[in-house]
């Protein structure tokens, strides 16, 4: 069983077990953590990422810069209701206990927020499946070589492709840099990031019905590194598996704050894109204010809308008050799952964990999502160009790895940032696949596309 006290460390990767005190006199660990995402540039890159929608021009949409931003927003407030509740639960407890609890939880679950989707690759959840449906179908001479080099572990990591897997190697490896472990951030915010702990073999399993093994959060890479993050945060392994481990009990309010940003700003983009109008959007999201117990009524949400006669400050409004009224709803459902999430035994997110009546608007939600926004026209083309991208730029790239003496494999390995180290020798054959779908997957949806038109020679590159 895990205890709030061991949950939590200024521990860092990289840093070995001699450095453990804080030595900024402004920032605390965890601040810094913060800090250090915000800066980097795998965080800038995520402004020309699509979020849903493809950019269209005059009309603001969020990107994948902007949804996090908005999402460490609400992780903060989850982090303060839900640590102000242990601190006050556990008064016995050390000075330290509480002030973690009271003042950087908080922190810790923004900044947790922030790098969610750091991993992802461009075009959204279709490059994920791009990345999976090319080593998935390597055929010939090509496939027989990855095939008979990588290991089974090796090959899920290609073949299963998870941006949650590859957040935590963005921020924990150290690519092509001298110093060890990527961008040093504590055990405790990485441990917040992981939504899935198992390895690619073990996950994408829904039968064990473990919320762990829904997808995968390392790699075979960065096993060792998982490994030591829960040691030292106590986080124990699931019995009879291998690399599954329960969740550590702050994944759970970084994925509520990500649950309640989704289902309202893709709404509000929607909206804003003339494919959702503002009565549909009062129907399924007016009924949350029902019984409420506060004043924040149905009539009282109802009277403020009344008083907005601009379409888009009423959805604004909307937008405001269910993120404020989720956010309180989630984190008292996180409390009272207590005990669950300490044993590590709460199999569903804070979301499922909502009485009824709340569960069944969620997926009304949901449905109409899935049905009107996220199978909306542009948002399929954009998928499409996704698939036929990326394919592409793996085909090159990888041909260019398997076959490194070619001289247009030498050119096209030329292309590829420093940052990103190929050897070109078989036995580093999956460190050097690796490092090709870190540099693809970490290119922005413009970058990838002038990329992929260049070395096909539907662009000509201009000499500067």
């Amino acid at each position: 069983m895990m205890n709030w006290a061991n949950l939590y460390s200024t521990a860092r990767t990289g840093d070995g077990n001699q450095k453990r005190t804080d030595k900024d006199k402004v920032r605390t660990s965890f601040q810094r953590d913060y800090d250090r995402i915000i800066f980097s540039s795998a965080f800038r890159r995520l402004q020309n990422k699509t979020q849903v929608f493809p950019l269209p021009g005059a009309v603001f949409v969020h990107n994948r810069l902007t949804h996090s931003l908005e999402v460490a927003s609400v992780g903060r407030s989850l982090g303060k209701f839900a640590g102000d509740a242990i601190a006050d639960k556990y008064p016995g407890e050390s000075e330290e206990f509480r002030d973690f609890y009271r003042y950087e939880l908080p922190s810790v679950i923004a900044a947790a927020c922030l790098a969610h989707d750091i991993g992802n690759p461009p075009f959204g959840h279709s490059g994920e499946d791009a990345i999976r449906t090319f080593f998935s179908g390597l055929e010939g001479e090509a496939g027989k070589i990855i095939y008979d080099e990588l290991s089974p572990a090796q090959l899920k990591d290609l073949q299963l492709f998870e941006g949650n897997s590859n957040a935590l190697r963005v921020l924990t490896h150290n690519f092509n840099n001298q110093s060890e472990g990527g961008y040093k951030l504590t055990y405790t915010t990485l441990a917040s990031i992981v939504k899935y702990p198992c390895g690619s073999a073990e996950g994408f399993n829904n039968s064990t019905g473990l919320i762990a093994t829904k997808k995968s959060g390392f790699f075979s890479a960065e096993y060792d590194t998982y490994m030591a993050i829960a040691a030292e945060l106590g986080i124990p392994k699931k019995d009879g598996y291998e690399t599954v481990h329960v969740r550590h009990p702050f994944v759970y309010l970084t994925e509520a704050a990500d649950d309640i940003c989704y289902r309202i700003i893709d709404m509000e983009d929607a909206h804003r894109l003339g494919i959702v109008s503002i009565d549909k959007i009062k129907e399924l999201f007016l009924p949350f204010f029902e019984n409420t117990g506060t004043y924040l009524t149905r009539e009282y949400v109802q009277g403020k809308l009344d008083k907005l006669s601009d379409p888009n400050r009423q959805v604004e409004y909307i937008r405001a008050v269910w993120i404020g009224l989720m956010t309180e709803k989630l984190a008292k459902a996180f409390i009272e799952n207590e005990a669950a999430l300490l044993e590590g035994t709460l199999e569903q997110d804070l979301m499922k964990c909502l009485p009824t009546r709340e569960r069944e608007l969620i997926r009304a939600i949901n449905d109409f999502s899935y049905k009107y926004i996220y199978n909306y026209k542009s948002v399929v083309e954009i998928e499409l160009a996704g698939y036929n991208v990326i394919g592409g730029l793996l085909r090159e790239f990888i041909h260019a790895v398997l076959y490194p003496e070619e001289s247009k494999s030498f050119k096209m390995l030329q292309l590829v940032s420093k940052q990103f180290p190929i050897n070109g020798e078989r036995k580093d054959l999956y460190g050097d696949i690796q490092s090709v779908v870190d540099f693809i997957s970490g290119m922005t949806d413009l970058y990838a596309i002038d990329m992929y038109r260049k070395i096909t020679g539907i662009t000509i590159p201009e000499i500067r």
